[in-house]
């Protein structure tokens, strides 16, 4: 089912569809690994909710809310 990387509960596994933002943040989170297939795995969300841990091929990546609403994504069962 696609959906944006915002959606994804702690635990839960997608693979990026597509960036749906430009300029320097695009640029920043392809520098990142995050391209189309990668797998990303929803880690842990702050008490506030906002900034998210996602861990992106080993490496553990905060995005704010507002910045992962912009990321397609396939989840996975």
């Amino acid at each position: 089912m696609e959906t944006t990387l915002n959606y994804l509960r702690e635990g839960q596994c997608a693979r990026i569809k597509a960036l749906r933002m430009q300029g320097a943040m695009r640029r920043r989170l392809l520098d990142f690994g995050l391209i189309e297939g990668t797998r990303v795995r929803c880690l842990r969300r702050s008490p506030a909710g906002d900034p998210v841990l996602y861990c992106v091929r080993g490496t553990v990546l905060a995005l704010r809310r507002q910045d992962s609403r912009c990321i397609a994504v396939e989840t996975e069962p």
